[in-house]
């Protein structure tokens, strides 16, 4: 009779029935429970997953207003008096700048560089015209990925992870690297051509 009786109150306390200030609490519970938002931010190891190119991890993404630029942007190459091959950055929307020749569409080879370095990266943003309307237009900008040595825009280090844009004649360095990145474009004049202004008759690229 004892271990019957112990059964018994075994089985009460477990499934004892609800009450209705128990029930109300559990209602407040699930009421919470719905208020919490749910988390896609995407885990360390998907991201990492997601960002592999050629079994390396990518350090950037780009941004939603990524865009491929109509103007036929160069940047010509010199190392002291020696002029380098001219490097053409027109037919996709960013370049990734870096020693790791696998994923790095510009190489840069000088041991002090890291191996994801930087990026050039053309966004589509707002501009204010000259007759004071506003329009978009595609600029260029480097953003450093936070190398151990720096990225610099006319001998002026820049801050990591974060956009500078980019003039026509500016000047870019990386790391120690004696070599200067000249940014021009085809056209080679104060402002950007107006077909790269959104909305006017894109040019046929060469």
């Amino acid at each position: 009779r004892r271990k019957r009786r112990r059964s018994e109150e075994k089985d009460y306390e477990y499934g004892k029935p609800t009450t209705e200030a128990e029930s109300g609490n559990q209602g407040e519970d699930e009421a919470q429970a719905k208020k919490i938002e749910p988390d896609f931010k995407l885990s360390g190891n998907l991201s990492k997953d997601t960002n592999t190119y050629k079994g390396v991890v990518i350090k950037y993404s780009e941004p939603p207003e990524a865009k491929q630029p109509k103007t036929r942007w160069r940047l010509y190459v010199f190392k002291e008096d020696q002029t380098l091959p001219t490097i053409y950055i027109h037919r996709q929307s960013a370049f990734l700048l870096g020693r790791d020749r696998r994923v790095a569409d510009i190489p840069i080879d000088h041991p002090s560089c890291s191996s994801q370095h930087a990026a050039l990266q053309y966004r589509l943003v707002d501009v204010e015209k000259e007759d004071g309307t506003f329009g978009r237009r595609v600029k260029p900008y480097i953003i450093d990925l936070e190398s151990t040595n720096g990225t610099y825009v006319n001998n002026n280090r820049i801050d990591p992870s974060r956009y500078v844009e980019l003039k026509e004649k500016d000047m870019l360095k990386f790391g120690y690297s004696s070599r200067e990145y000249i940014l021009l474009h085809e056209n080679s004049k104060d402002d950007l051509p107006e077909s790269d202004t959104e909305g006017k008759t894109k040019t046929p690229d060469q």
